[in-house]
């Protein structure tokens, strides 16, 4: 019987513990959002993704740069207004 071997959580002692690229799920719980919403968003291209062999893959400042895009087109539309 083989047992699954835990993944140590990232702290400030071990950064190295937390993933360069997550999974689209991962990377949906982090947006708070939907798998199916997450996939929506990098089909269009607003979030970018890679693909290492079959599997896709987002980068972690893929989703800052997403989250910092959708800051700076509230404050312009805010500003306007």
């Amino acid at each position: 019987m083989t047992s699954a071997v835990p993944v140590p959580e990232p702290t400030p002692e071990r950064p190295e513990a937390r993933p360069l690229a997550l999974t689209v799920e991962q990377a949906a719980k982090r947006l708070g959002i939907g798998r199916t919403r997450m996939f929506a968003l990098v089909r269009s291209g607003q979030v970018q993704s890679i693909t290492i062999g079959r599997l896709r893959r987002i980068p972690e400042e893929a989703l800052n740069e997403y989250v910092n895009a959708r800051l700076n087109a509230t404050s312009t539309t805010l500003s306007a207004a």
